[in-house]
Order: structure tokens, then sequence, then C-alpha cells
């Protein structure tokens, strides 16, 4: 059995009797004039069909029973001439293990009669402004239809709060798929490394990094490429990618393959030279200590603000020790958050189909604790802007990040991204003997 089926089985197991679920893969996006941008299906529609096309439907239905429909396009001889092959309905099915399938321009005829005598509507009201407009009409018709004793739904649930808390915690497959994930995201990062040196451009690194994903099977970036060189790294989400590198810049590299539908996500910071000046290495130091000690506290039952709670810690002893904030404690630039102008992100995120997983984050207003198959990015960093006038010039427009994406275990973390130099040291002789 697929795990795609499996996961819908246990969705379907969620859901209240008499109740219909609706996840749509998704339309394809014009980029400009004609031409579209690479279609991806909605994560959720992934996770739950493993099937990639656009304009389908998945409908789960529980009754006194629990089946699965589809809802897609239909062979077509020309156009799969012109814009690939299409599954087709009647291989569906089977290929998918579904009950039944059918043309997605039968959509509406058929949810007039999925929902007739249903309670419960699902949808993701992310999308509810898709859905709603299609569903209320059908949901009158069948309420003019009382005497006949047809019922009509009379409850919209979001799906999102049962099907995101299910992604969150990852099965076998998604495990597996983010191990690939990242297997590769490392080895595009090394290839990204080999490629440095002074007189490049940010994009080549990027062009070696990406080439890389593409050669070991990813069909997708799991967001757009970070390379920033120098200052630029004190930009948080820089992409442009369009600047010269010189021999004393940092080179901060942000960047994820995509496998499987599963996102891989790592962040390295390494010097073009091959050599740490003094203010770097002691700007990097800082960060992986950081980065250490919020790994140390991952574990089953800890809360997921303690890793960064840890992170903070290292860093804003750090930065008082070395001069670059004033106070006169610990607990003042803590508690007045005044790091935040040097560190201004929370130190990771869920990971999963999405980078930026689905997941709540706290219960009830309260961080809640990891547990066994959550999977998350742990990512503290440091940016000393250019213009930080209130610290020294020897330490402005240094900008670090190191990001690692673990999963929970048993009895604590498995760290996924695995296989590059992570200290100084280790850096520095990778470097120099690449």
């Amino acid at each position: 059995m697929q795990p795609f089926t499996l996961r819908r089985q246990k969705l379907l197991s969620a859901l209240p009797d008499n109740s219909i679920a609706l996840i749509a893969s998704g339309h394809e996006q014009i980029r400009n004039r004609d031409t579209h941008y690479p279609f991806r299906p909605h994560s959720d529609f992934q996770y739950l069909t493993g099937f990639n096309e656009p304009d389908a439907v998945l409908a789960l239905i529980k009754t006194n029973t629990m089946t699965c429909h589809l809802c897609l396009r239909p062979k077509d001889k020309e156009r799969e001439i012109w814009d690939g092959l299409r599954l087709g309905i009647e291989a569906a099915p089977d290929a998918l293990e579904m009950d039944s399938a059918h043309d997605i321009n039968d959509l509406q005829s058929l949810l007039s009669e999925w929902l007739a005598n249903k309670a419960y509507v699902f949808i993701s009201f992310d999308e509810s402004t898709t859905w709603i407009p299609r569903l209320l009409p059908i949901i009158q018709q069948l309420k003019r239809r009382v005497r006949q004793g047809i019922s009509a739904p009379h409850q919209f649930s979001d799906l999102d709060k049962l099907l995101h808390e299910q992604r969150l915690i990852k099965d076998e497959a998604a495990q597996a798929g983010l191990r690939k994930a990242a297997k590769v995201t490392v080895s595009g990062h090394l290839a990204a490394m080999r490629t440095a040196r002074s007189g490049i451009y940010e994009y080549e690194l990027q062009a070696s990094l990406e080439q890389t994903y593409k050669q070991l099977g990813s069909t997708h970036q799991a967001f757009s490429t970070i390379v920033a060189g120098g200052k630029n790294a004190c930009i948080l989400h820089y992409t442009e990618n369009n600047q010269l590198l010189c021999n004393a810049d940092l080179v901060l590299i942000d960047a994820g393959a995509e496998i499987d539908g599963y996102a891989g996500d790592c962040t390295n910071t390494f010097p073009i030279s091959g050599r740490f000046s003094n203010e770097q290495g002691i700007i990097y130091d800082l960060v992986l200590a950081a980065q250490q000690a919020a790994l140390a506290t991952i574990k089953p039952g800890v809360n997921y603000d303690v890793p960064h709670k840890a992170a903070v810690k290292v860093i804003a002893q750090g930065l008082w020790s070395l001069g670059l904030i004033n106070a006169t404690s610990l607990d003042e630039i803590i508690n007045n958050e005044l790091y935040k102008p040097f560190y201004m992100h929370q130190t990771g995120h869920w990971l999963g189909c999405d980078v930026h997983d689905v997941g709540e984050y706290k219960i009830n207003g309260s961080w809640r604790p990891l547990v066994e198959g959550m999977a998350l990015t742990v990512e503290p960093g440091i940016y000393i802007a250019p213009d930080m006038q209130q610290v020294d010039v020897k330490w402005r427009g240094i900008g670090i990040r190191i990001e690692d994406s673990v999963l929970v275990t048993e009895t604590g973390y498995e760290c996924l991204t695995i296989g590059l130099p992570r200290t100084r040291d280790e850096i520095e002789s990778w470097m120099q003997n690449r």
C-alpha cells in the first residue's frame, strides 16, 4: 500500500461521520504572455496523492464507509503532444489507489452528488475564496430538496487543523524524503564551495549549486537560493545574487533542494579566500557555539522555544563580551532584547513538504513540546550591518548564519544535513584542500 493511501486513511479516520474533505492540486500560473511557471501541486494535495498534475481535486468522503475519489484531466492526444503525457481517468484508480476517478470537467455535478446528505464540509480556509462561491450554490440547491428527504451540509470546517497536524509528525516515507533532500542539499553546498574564488559573481556559485541539485534528481529548489557575499549577508532574504565576490569576503549560502516533494534547507558561511579574518572568525565561532547550544537541547518533551533561548543566551553573552552591546548584565540584554539589532529572527522553523512547513508552534498559547517525528531547522545568526554606527568599523558588514535540518528522534535528534565542514578549522582546511 502506498504511503499516500495510508495518509488518506489516517485523515479520514480523524474526520467526523457524514463529512467530505476537498483538496485541490492547483492550476498552472502564467509567467509571461503564454508561458507558464513550472507547475508544483499544492503540498497538501501532493502529500495525500503523490500526483503532480494541475487541475485535479481529491475528495475524501466518510459516511458508513471511507472512500477516496479523484477528479483529473482526461487524456487528450493533441494537448499531450504539446504539453506532455497525462495519467488519465482510466489509469488513475489503480495507479493512485483511489476508489474512483472522474473528469475534472464534471466536478460541479459530482459535488452536487457528494455533498448530498453530508453534514460537514472540510476545506482549507486559505482557499475559501475559491471553494465557498463554488459550494454555496450547491448547498442552496440541496436545501430546496428537503421534502425529497435530502439534507445539505450545515458546517464548513478548516481542514488545515487536522491535516497540518498530521503533516507535522513525519511518517517513515516523509522522513526518507527529508533525508534524501538533505543529502542533495549538502552536495550542492559543497559544489558551491569548490567553485568559490575571488573575482566571480554570486550567481556563479548559485549555478554550481543548482546544477548539482538537477544532476542529483531535484526537480525544484525548495526556495529561492540565497548567495550573499560580504555585506549582502546582512540582508536575510537576499536573492539578487549578482555581486562580484572579493577575496576578503565571507559568502553566506542559504539553499535547499526539493526531492519528491520534500524540502532541504541548509545555510553555510565560509571565506572566499579560504581563511577567516580575525573578526570574521570570532563571530563565526560565536554563531557556531550558539547553534551547538540550541542543538543540545533538542529532544522529545522540550518546548519548541527552548533551542531559541539557548542560542540567544550564547549570542547575547558573546556580543556583550566583545563590547558590541552596552549593558550592565546578561539578563538586561535578554529581557530587553538588546541583541535583536544583531539577531532578529527565530532559531528555526518546521520543515517538510514546505520549507516553512505547516503545524502550530503554540498550543493554547504555550509553546508546544517537541515529539518524535517532528522536523525543524536550527539556524542562529549574527548580522552586523555596514551602517551600524555604534560598533567599531572592523565588525561592520559581517553576516553569518549556520543552519542545519534535524529530525526529532526517540532520545534526541538526527542531523539530516551532515557532511559540511562546520568548525572554523574544518572550513579552512577543506577550502585549502578542495
